[in-house]
């Protein structure tokens, strides 16, 4: 199941908590989390990952962040 990190700019103040628990996230110039290799908003998050992903969302201070489990794909 694919799981993504939302960021919700309009919330985050940068703190950067999050960037110091995932690698998969990085810093703008202003503190604001930023995806590696990536643009956009919804971050994936690597199965290794999963639970800092869940610790950065229930620490993040003005609940920017939530995780997004995508449903399994039926085959046909």
């Amino acid at each position: 199941m694919a799981t993504s990190l939302h960021i919700d700019w309009t919330s985050c103040r940068g703190r950067g908590a999050c960037t110091e628990l995932l690698d998969s996230l990085d810093r703008d110039e202003w503190g604001y989390p930023l995806a590696v290799d990536r643009t956009g908003s919804d971050v994936p998050v690597a199965r290794r990952d999963l639970a800092a992903a869940g610790d950065a969302v229930a620490l993040c201070p003005v609940q920017a962040l939530s995780l997004h489990r995508a449903p399994p794909q039926r085959r046909t």
